[in-house]
């Protein structure tokens, strides 16, 4: 029991480590607690990977609550990565580096994270939600003195608890239609019941309320584009990496595992939300300025584009949606880590602001031009492998056409990637003969993604296989 609550005992351990420091070191503390929360995420993926990988078999532990499987720890993996990378980032920006609430309601949120991914329980799943929720809240309007930074943290809160209350309204209907809360229970319960899968479904999808706007699709995707822009750079690549898969973790295990009888209802309104969210996501990012709020439209994009997984409902398919999950989580961190890098020194974040990167800092561009095109899905990156997985998928399963509008929408999403790559390559600017000076926490931190991208995209079997046993865990 304790090896499976090992990564969450983690999380906490660095958190109160974190907060023994804050009290003790002095204002002048440099980036100390950055450095504290990012090595000691690291070290402690790697104690978790050597002693509390799971069995063969399933458990659940605590009475229940939650479900110690290869699906799970996988997500929570992923999670403890991006909160050791958002940390490396996060230490050199004004006002948050040196504030130790920041690293603990980032621990908080990734903790309730690592709950989400292995709950095997409606009250726990809901409660996990919230522990994820709230921190990111406060997060997204950190900069309280930036008007910008308090509106999004605003309209997240705003739409976010919106949201949660259908989704708690769905969650008790099904409470009540079961008689139990557990989440492996209730298809029995159903079938004792013989409660109608046209009030199933209608329950169901309040419930996807709250996975929906987790996870950004159409059309709960409208809070992301405002939130990504006023947030802080990496508060943004947080949110759009460890909590968007976050919510695909619930959103599989809950649609695999409790409604694998509604599969043609909930099947048909997946595929919709899938081209809804690639074709918007990816028209509405054509026309944008901002080079965050293009990458939350494509964040957007990238969500319908896993969703095409989860429609072919097979191995392939489940396989394909974890993989894509962890390209796309290295992937989007580096983007977002160089648009931080230049920010901060330029004070900007339109795309106008890149150009002359490429003279002003080779390295730099060169990590974007890896990121980006793998967000475009060209070889050899990981971008390309996964995509061409959940392709593959969708055909498996006779839905060519959503490979087809996949496909389609990787055009366009290939002519936003393309321009901002030509601004940076391209374009000059008067000041390109200085050098951009980039902290060392960035370099190391964009250098592991940058090097990530590559080998998910050439060394393909070990990953294939590792997510392939992740989902083979819910079937």
């Amino acid at each position: 029991m304790f090896l499976a609550i090992l990564p969450e005992l983690s999380i906490l351990l660095v958190g109160l480590v974190i907060l023994f420091l804050d009290m003790i070191l002095p204002k002048e503390r440099g980036n100390t607690l950055g450095w504290v929360a990012a090595v000691g995420l690291f070290l402690l993926i790697a104690v978790n990977l050597l002693v509390a990988r799971p069995g063969s078999e399933p458990r659940l532990v605590w009475g229940g609550m939650l479900r110690h499987d290869w699906m799970g720890f996988v997500f929570k993996m992923m999670f403890m990565f991006s909160a050791a990378i958002t940390s490396l980032f996060i230490m050199e920006v004004n006002r948050i580096g040196k504030n130790g609430e920041f690293y603990l309601l980032m621990l908080a949120s990734t903790l309730g994270m690592c709950l989400m991914a292995s709950a095997s329980d409606l009250i726990m799943l809901y409660l996990a939600i919230e522990t994820t929720s709230i921190p990111l809240y406060v997060l997204a309007g950190f900069l309280k003195h930036d008007d910008k930074s308090t509106e999004a943290g605003f309209k997240y809160l705003l739409f976010g608890a919106m949201t949660s209350a259908i989704m708690l309204y769905g969650l008790s209907l099904l409470y009540g239609f079961a008689g139990t809360t557990n989440l492996y229970a209730l298809v029995a319960s159903f079938g004792e019941q013989q409660i109608s899968d046209v009030v199933l479904f209608g329950s169901l999808l309040l419930v996807l309320v709250g996975f929906g706007f987790k996870i950004s699709v159409v059309p709960l995707h409208f809070w992301a584009p405002d939130v990504y822009e006023g947030a802080p750079t990496p508060v943004a690549g947080f949110l759009s990496t460890a909590s968007k898969a976050a919510g695909f973790a619930v959103l599989l295990r809950v649609l695999m595992i409790a409604f694998p009888n509604l599969i043609p209802y909930w099947g048909a309104v997946i595929a919709a939300l899938s081209t809804a969210t690639m074709t918007l996501g990816n028209l509405l990012a054509l026309t944008q300025k901002n080079i965050k709020r293009l990458l939350a439209y494509s964040s957007i994009a990238h969500a319908g584009y896993a969703l095409i997984g989860l429609v072919a409902v097979s191995t392939l398919g489940i396989t394909s949606v974890v993989f894509y999950l962890v390209v796309y989580i290295v992937t989007n961190l580096a983007a977002f880590g160089a648009v931080a890098a230049l920010g901060r020194v330029a004070g900007s974040d339109e795309v106008a602001a890149y150009a002359g990167l490429s003279r002003r800092s080779p390295w730099l561009a060169l990590a974007m031009l890896v990121a980006f095109l793998s967000l475009a899905g060209m070889p050899p990156f990981g971008g390309f492998v996964v995509k061409f997985v959940v392709f593959a998928a969708a055909v498996q399963a006779d839905m060519i056409w959503l490979a087809v509008v996949g496909v389609l929408n990787s055009i366009i999403g290939l002519y936003y990637y393309l321009t901002v790559l030509k601004v940076v390559y391209l374009y000059r600017s008067e000041d390109e003969e200085k050098p951009l000076p980039i902290p060392g926490s960035y370099q190391l931190a964009i250098i592991v993604l940058a090097i990530g991208i590559v080998v998910l995209g050439t060394v393909l079997a070990p990953w294939f296989s590792l997510t392939s046993g992740a989902a083979q865990a819910i079937f």
